[in-house]
C-alpha cells in the first residue's frame, strides 16, 4: 500500500513537472486557455522564468529580441519550396525577388498582437509580415517599369516597398528594422537581352562622344599652337620691322661721318685700290 502511495506520488510529481514550462529571456509568454468561458483569453502576460501550464491551456513564445527571416527560392533556406516573392511591373511584367527581413516585437505589443491573431510569431512573421511585404511590392511595382524597377531605379524601388511594408507592420504592432534582396531582382530573360542590348548601346555612344570629345580636344590643340607660332612670328617680324624703321630714322650723314671716326684706328690703309679713302674732318 505504501508503495503504491509512493508511486503514485511520483507520477503526480513527474506529470506536475512535466507541465512546468519556461518563459526563456529576451521572451514573452502569453497563457492561452484552449476550452471553457475563458478560452482565447490570456490569463497573464509572462515575463521569463517557470510556470505551470494546465491541460486546458498552451504557452505561446514571444521572442522580442530582433529576428531574422528569409523567403527565397532556394530550397535550402528556411522551406522546401520556392517562397520568393512575385509581383508585376506597370505594363504586366512578372518580376520576381528573393527576400530578408529583420524585425522585432515589442513587448508592450505582445499581448494585443496575440489577441489579434492567436498564433505564435513563426505563424504571424509568414502570413501577416509576409502579406504585408507582398503588398508593398505590388504597389511600388505597379508605378514602375522593369527597367526602373531593375536598374537604376531599384534603389527608390525598395525605399518605396520598405516604406509602405513599415506602416502596415507597424499598425499591427510589429517594427520592420531592414528589408533587403537576396541577390537581384529576377525579370523576364526577354526583358534582360534587351536590357542589356539597351546598355551595350548606351555605352558605345558614350564611347563614341569621347572618341569625338578627344578629337575635337587635339583639333583644337592643334589649331591653338598653330595660332600661338603664327602670333609669334608676326610679333618677331614687327619687332624687327620697328627697329630697322628706328634705325632708318636716326641715320644721317653727320651720325655715318662719326661712326667711321669712332671705328678708324688712325692708320691709312696699306692697300687702296689706287684710292685714297676720304675722311670728311
Amino acid at each position: 500500500m505504501k508503495v503504491s502511495k509512493l508511486l503514485l506520488g511520483l507520477i503526480v510529481s513527474m506529470m506536475l513537472f512535466a507541465s512546468c514550462s519556461k518563459v526563456p529571456a529576451g521572451h514573452v509568454g502569453i497563457k492561452y486557455f484552449l476550452l471553457g468561458g475563458d478560452k482565447g483569453i490570456d490569463s497573464e502576460e509572462l515575463t521569463p522564468g517557470r510556470y505551470y501550464i494546465g491541460i486546458n491551456e498552451e504557452l505561446f513564445l514571444f521572442p522580442t529580441f530582433k529576428q531574422n527571416k528569409t523567403w527565397t527560392n532556394d530550397i535550402r533556406e528556411d522551406s522546401p519550396v520556392n517562397e520568393e516573392f512575385v509581383f508585376q511591373s506597370s505594363k504586366g511584367l512578372k518580376l520576381t525577388a528573393s527576400v530578408g527581413l529583420e524585425y522585432h516585437v515589442p513587448a508592450e505589443n505582445v499581448s494585443e498582437i496575440f489577441q489579434q491573431y492567436k498564433k505564435g510569431l513563426d505563424e504571424i512573421t509568414n502570413k501577416v509580415l509576409r502579406n504585408a511585404l507582398r503588398d508593398a511590392f505590388n504597389m511600388a511595382s505597379s508605378k514602375r517599369t522593369a527597367e526602373e524597377v531593375y536598374g537604376k531605379g531599384k534603389i527608390a524601388f525598395m525605399e518605396e516597398v520598405t516604406s509602405i511594408a513599415e506602416k502596415e507592420a507597424e499598425e499591427r504592432g510589429i517594427v520592420i528594422d531592414d528589408i533587403f534582396l537576396i541577390g537581384n531582382i529576377g525579370i523576364p530573360t526577354t526583358v534582360t537581352n534587351a536590357l542589356n542590348l539597351k546598355i551595350q548601346a548606351t555605352q558605345k555612344a558614350q564611347q563614341r562622344e569621347n572618341e569625338l570629345r578627344q578629337a575635337t580636344a587635339e583639333a583644337a590643340k592643334v589649331v591653338a599652337t598653330a595660332k600661338g607660332n603664327a602670333k609669334a612670328i608676326l610679333i618677331k617680324a614687327e619687332s624687327e620691322a620697328k627697329a630697322n624703321r628706328i634705325v632708318a630714322n636716326s641715320l644721317t650723314n653727320t651720325l655715318v661721318e662719326y661712326k667711321k671716326v669712332d671705328r678708324w684706328d688712325g692708320k691709312l690703309p696699306t692697300v687702296t685700290g689706287g684710292s685714297i679713302p676720304m675722311l670728311n674732318m
